[in-house]
């Protein structure tokens, strides 16, 4: 099953550097800001609750679709390129084993423990 969740991930993967594509962007600002989406882990110097909540604020795929689609909605382009990142980014982590994280621990997330537990 892990496999295939992986797979799944990677074709999600895929489909955000094709809409990208669509974009007239450069792909520089794809490339340079691929992890900005990892700045919700400093979520953490606060405390693991608040940690949990910035992480999984910028790896929600279905915070990512809204800010696309109002992207289009509002003919911005910035926006869609903000909603691709973050679902391209959250596609990226999921292949890798990271899901979201649950409040109690960073290593304990939707998709099970992460690391060697």
């Amino acid at each position: 099953m892990k496999y295939s969740l992986k797979l799944e991930e990677l074709a999600m993967l895929l489909l955000g550097i094709f809409m990208f594509s669509k974009l007239s962007l450069s792909w520089w600002f794809f490339i340079g800001l691929f992890f900005v989406p990892d700045i919700g882990i400093f979520g953490y110097i606060v405390n693991q609750k608040t940690g949990a909540f910035t992480y999984n604020l910028f790896h929600h795929k279905g915070i990512a679709l809204v800010l696309y689609f109002v992207g289009i909605w509002q003919q911005s382009e910035w926006l869609q390129f903000v909603g691709i990142i973050l679902f391209a980014h959250a596609s990226f982590d999921r292949m890798l084993g990271y899901g979201l994280k649950y409040k109690d621990n960073f290593n304990n997330t939707h998709l099970g423990k992460i690391g060697n537990q």
